[in-house]
């Protein structure tokens, strides 16, 4: 029994990072010039994980998303972006931890507040269990809560991990 609690940490560990989240870039309102809510409030209400994805919905031929470097964020730069996408429905998986920046592709956008900034944060494995007792069968450690609006699939998810430690807990402490 003593061999299956680091096991079973290790699996769960793995099983959370393994999946991702679709975030939907400015809500109901999408990519955006002036969308109800800001894209600094939007993100720092989120948190935002490796194998997460932005997604960016907007008017193909109409706008686009720039990836670009930090400098380039801040003086609203389109010139020299690291990627560029225009189809209407961009989707980006984040795929490390550390800063994100998007801003619009068309003239004046980013000016006027179409730029976002996501932080997306470190992979963190549990630590190995101590030789001390184990804890209740029904001690369960809360799941960081998401926003409401877009963000109903990371709760349905998290909830299903929850789900998922609460019967692996339950097979190795029995």
């Amino acid at each position: 029994m003593d061999r299956l609690l680091p096991l079973a940490g290790v699996l769960l560990s793995l099983f959370h990072v393994s999946f991702g989240y679709d975030f939907y870039v400015g809500g109901k309102d999408g990519w955006v010039v002036k969308p109800d809510e800001s894209y600094d409030l939007w993100a720092v209400n989120m948190r935002f994980q490796v194998n997460d994805k932005l997604v960016f919905k907007y008017k193909k031929g109409k706008d686009s998303v720039l990836q670009v470097k930090e400098e380039d964020f801040h003086l609203c730069n389109t010139s020299n972006p690291i990627k560029k996408f225009d189809n209407g429905d961009t989707v980006f998986l984040l795929d490390r931890s550390g800063p994100f920046y998007f801003i619009s592709g068309e003239p004046g956008h980013c000016a006027q507040g179409q730029k976002l900034v996501v932080v997306v944060m470190a992979v963190r494995f549990p630590p190995s269990p101590s030789p001390s007792p184990a804890p209740a069968a029904n001690s369960v450690s809360p799941l960081p809560s998401p926003t409401p609006s877009s963000a109903i699939g990371v709760a349905v998810s998290r909830v299903y991990c929850g789900v998922l430690a609460l019967f692996l807990g339950a097979v190795v402490f029995g």
